[in-house]
C-alpha cells in the first residue's frame, strides 16, 4: 500500500467519554490552524455522534468496528488492525488518544508499530489494582509505556507516572472534561420536556451504574439501596441513567421501574446529562467522568466502587467512596441528604481540582512545540 506523508494530528476515539474529552482538543487544533484527522472506531456511534454535534465536529474517518456482542479481544484486535491500515496509507505526524479504553490502547499500539509518536490525554491515573477497574487499569499502564507525550490532568497523576520511571514528556494540563463542561453549559442547555416535568421543583438524585466489576450483584445492590432511600424520603425523586448493556440495565429496572418517583433513562445526550447533574442534590455513580464533572459543578458525588483511579476528589472532600454494599449505600446517601452543611462542604471542595478549563490549550501548545 502506498504511503502518503501527512502533517496532521490524528485524534482517535471510540466511546462517548473519549469524544467528550477530546472534542475540546479538536476545536483548539482547528482554532490554531493545526491540521487534524478525526478518527472514530464506530463503537458507540450514536452516543459519540450526539456529543460531536455539541462541538460541531464531523469525523473524517470511521473504522466501523462495532458488532453485536463484541468482546474486549475483538475491540482491541480490530482497533489495532483498523488503525494500522490507516497509518499504512496516511502517516500523520502524531496520534492522540484519551484515557483507558481498549480503543485507546489499540490505537497506541498500532502507532507504536508504525513509529508514529503518541500523545496520551488523561495520562497517569492509577487505582493500584490491575483488576479494578478492569481492563482500564491495564490499558492506561500499557499506553503510558508507548506514549511520547503524557498529558497528566493533575499533579497526582504526574507523580504516578514518575513513580513508574516516566519523567520525560509529562505535562500537567488539567482535565479536558472541564473544557467540555464549560463549552456545553455556556450554550444554555435545557432539559427535554419529559425530564423537566418529572424533576420539576423537586429535590432529586442522579444515579448511574455501569462498571464491569459491578455487573454481578453490585448494581442490584445500589438500585435496591436507592429504593430504600426513596422510601425514607418521600419528597425525593431519582433519575437513573442506565447503560445500554442488559447486564447493567436490567437490575436497575427490576428494583426501580415500578416506583413513580423514579425516572429510568436508557441513554442521555451529554448536554442533558450535565443539566441534570447540575441540578441534582447529589450524584450516586461509579463513573469516572462523574467523579470529575460533579466536583467541577459543585455537586457532591458518592462513588459506588471499592477503589478509584481519581483520588483527588476524595482527598479534597468533594467525593466519597462508598462501595456497593446495600446498607452502606443506603445509610451514606441518607446521612448526606439529611446534612446540608456536609453537602455544602463537598460542593465547595472540588470546583478547581481538575483545572481551569484550558487543558486543551496546554495540550496543543505541547504538540505544536514537539512537532515543530
Amino acid at each position: 500500500m502506498e504511503q502518503t506523508a501527512d502533517r496532521s494530528i490524528a485524534v482517535l476515539f471510540g466511546t462517548r467519554p473519549e469524544a467528550i474529552k477530546l472534542a475540546p482538543l479538536v476545536l483548539e487544533l482547528r482554532r490554531r490552524g493545526m491540521p487534524s484527522l478525526v478518527v472514530t472506531t464506530g463503537q458507540h456511534r450514536e452516543l459519540v455522534a450526539s456529543v460531536l454535534q455539541l462541538f460541531d465536529i464531523v469525523p473524517d474517518l470511521d473504522l466501523h468496528i462495532m458488532r453485536p456482542g463484541q468482546t474486549l479481544d475483538y475491540i482491541l484486535s480490530e482497533t489495532i488492525t483498523g488503525v494500522g491500515e490507516l497509518l499504512a496509507s496516511r502517516r500523520p505526524a502524531a496520534v492522540v488518544v484519551q484515557g483507558d479504553t481498549s480503543s485507546a490502547l489499540g490505537a497506541s499500539l498500532a502507532a507504536f508499530h508504525h513509529g508514529i509518536p503518541v500523545g496520551h490525554v488523561e495520562a497517569g491515573l492509577r487505582s493500584g489494582d490491575m483488576a479494578l477497574p478492569f481492563p482500564e487499569e491495564m490499558n492506561r499502564r500499557v499506553t503510558a509505556v508507548v506514549a511520547r507525550w503524557h498529558f497528566a490532568p493533575t499533579e497526582g497523576a504526574a507523580r504516578n507516572l514518575a513513580a513508574e520511571g516516566i519523567h520525560d514528556g509529562v505535562t500537567v494540563t488539567g482535565n479536558t472534561v472541564v473544557d467540555a463542561v464549560r463549552h456545553v453549559l455556556e450554550r444554555r442547555q435545557t432539559l427535554p420536556d419529559e425530564l423537566a416535568s418529572f424533576v420539576g421543583e423537586a429535590r432529586y438524585l442522579l444515579a448511574t451504574s455501569h462498571r464491569r466489576e459491578s455487573w454481578g450483584g453490585g448494581i442490584a445492590n445500589v438500585a435496591a439501596a436507592l429504593a430504600e432511600v426513596l422510601d425514607a424520603d418521600p419528597g425525593l425523586r431519582l433519575v437513573f441513567a442506565t447503560h445500554p448493556n442488559p447486564l447493567a440495565r436490567e437490575p436497575v429496572r427490576a428494583a426501580l421501574a415500578d416506583n413513580p418517583r423514579v425516572h429510568i433513562v436508557d441513554a442521555l445526550d451529554y448536554a442533558t446529562f450535565l443539566v441534570l447533574l447540575n441540578g441534582a442534590v447529589l450524584a450516586v455513580s461509579d463513573s469516572g467522568g462523574v467523579q470529575e464533572e460533579g466536583p467541577t459543578l459543585g455537586i457532591p458525588v458518592l462513588v459506588t466502587r471499592s477503589v478509584t483511579e481519581r483520588p483527588e476528589g476524595i482527598d479534597a472532600g468533594a467525593v466519597q467512596l462508598i462501595g456497593t454494599d446495600r446498607e452502606s449505600v443506603r445509610d451514606t446517601v441518607l446521612a448526606l441528604l439529611r446534612d446540608p452543611d456536609a453537602r455544602q462542604r463537598m460542593a465547595s471542595a472540588g470546583r478547581t481540582i481538575y483545572g481551569d478549563g484550558r487543558a486543551a490549550t496546554r495540550i496543543a501548545d505541547t504538540l505544536a512545540a514537539g512537532l515543530g
